[in-house]
């Protein structure tokens, strides 16, 4: 088996990228653990599957009526440009923020600033990765995939538990809300920095090619001209649709874990311990994600997109249904390694896949389809394990219906003959 190309040189445009997106998401954590500590861990806030699904709800679907629409600017103005401004424009979003949660805010102002905050976010990691195969060889395309999204995965797992920690030792001398608040403050100057670091690769370096750039501004045709092309490419797309359902998968169990640590393995009373025990369970989770990214382009080298995709589906399947009849926390943490190290697996595989296959000139447009259709599927499993799960988190059939989503959307959807590795790319 031969090394995978490793895209990491000396002063590369690479790693300047993987500084701004990994910061970028390390800041993610540290914001996101504020907001779950304030909405879902505080005493007063004893959270059920329905407020945890809604909470999932609220911050993705209106990216997902927007997100197409602002993947035609991907493709048409400097994607450095955007992510650059889109920083700056989150770091005041969560200065707001800060001030509503020091004022215990919960009402509908705080949700619509979450929301700018989450969509924001969505925007730039779907133009940095629109931009990835201008700064890397083809033969890198895998591996740099593993790199940039595992690696933006840890840090968020990292910032949550460095906002964690944090939270601890501010509980000390400022109230709940307050400490909260701290964060997203700290959270707000992180977002600065990463501005900054986008400054350092030069105005058109991560696309869109000059010569790809319409002058003539179509507006909802374009995003209609992005997905035809992406029809053509059956094996992208349907990556796309099994990567989006892993991930719904993914979220039913995160719910799942999140009303265990909170609920039934730590006493109600007492959501600091709950927060460790889900903290702790995401931490692992992580490290199994960081696995499945090392292992993905070993994996593709020897058996193919096709078949490594198929069987990082299949794979965590075991796990789910020995979880059903064993809801402990050891198994809850097993779970959670093996979903995630075989999810990345599919994910890294995909995105490689999709960057590949579509031209510069489509692919803004494609990935912010692509963060669309991820979304959509979380908010449905979101929703799926409000339908089925007790506020105790404990339910054999939401774990029996994941499998058997897992399964057929294997056996049907990645059936070798309709999934073509070997498609042309884009002409």
């Amino acid at each position: 088996m031969r090394i995978p190309a490793w895209p990491v040189h000396r002063k590369s445009p690479f790693a300047k990228l993987l500084q701004i997106r990994w910061l970028g998401q390390f800041t993610d954590g540290l914001f996101q653990s504020a907001l779950a500590s304030f909405v879902l861990f505080s005493p007063e806030r004893q959270p059920s599957a329905v407020s945890a699904a809604l909470a999932f709800s609220v911050v993705l679907l209106p990216y997902s009526l927007i997100g197409p629409y602002a993947g035609i600017f991907l493709d048409r103005f400097s994607r450095r440009n955007i992510v650059a401004i889109a920083n700056i424009f989150r770091a005041v979003d969560l200065i707001i923020i800060a001030i509503l949660l020091k004022a215990h805010s919960t009402g509908i102002v705080l949700t619509l600033f979450v929301l700018v905050a989450f969509g924001i976010n969505r925007l730039i990691l779907a133009g940095l990765s629109a931009g990835l195969p201008l700064i890397v060889e083809r033969d890198e395309l895998i591996t740099a995939n593993a790199l940039a999204v595992t690696g933006g995965t840890i840090f968020v797992v990292i910032g949550g538990g460095v906002g964690i920690g944090f939270k601890n030792i501010l509980d000390h001398t400022f109230g709940g809300d307050t400490s909260d608040a701290t964060l997203v403050f700290l959270a707000s100057a992180s977002y600065l920095l990463a501005s900054f670091l986008t400054n350092r690769l030069t105005r058109m370096q991560i696309g869109p090619q000059h010569h790809e750039v319409s002058t003539e501004i179509k507006g909802w045709k374009e995003m209609l001209e992005g997905f035809t092309i992406l029809k053509g490419h059956g094996d992208a797309l349907r990556g796309i649709f099994a990567t989006a359902i892993q991930r719904g998968g993914l979220t039913s169990l995160t719910l799942v874990g999140l009303l265990l640590e909170r609920n039934t393995y730590n006493p109600p009373n007492n959501p600091d311990a709950g927060l460790r025990g889900f903290a702790f369970a995401l931490a692992i989770a992580g490290v199994g994600i960081g696995l499945g990214s090392f292992i993905s382009p070993l994996g593709v080298i020897k058996y193919g997109r096709h078949k490594w995709i198929k069987f990082s589906l299949i794979a965590p399947i075991p796990f789910l249904i020995i979880f059903a009849f064993y809801p402990n926390e050891a198994m809850l943490i097993t779970t959670a390694f093996f979903v995630g190290m075989f999810g990345q697996s599919v994910k890294v595989t995909n995105d490689a896949l999709v960057q590949t296959k579509i031209k510069d000139e489509y692919r803004g447009r494609i990935f912010a389809f692509y963060d669309v259709a991820v979304n959509g599927a979380i908010v449905g499993g979101a929703v799926l394990a409000a339908l089925i799960l007790p506020k105790s988190g404990i339910s054999k059939l939401l774990e029996f219906l994941i499998a058997a989503i897992y399964l057929i959307t294997s056996a049907l959807l990645l059936k070798k003959a309709n999934f073509s590795a070997h498609s042309h790319a884009t002409n």
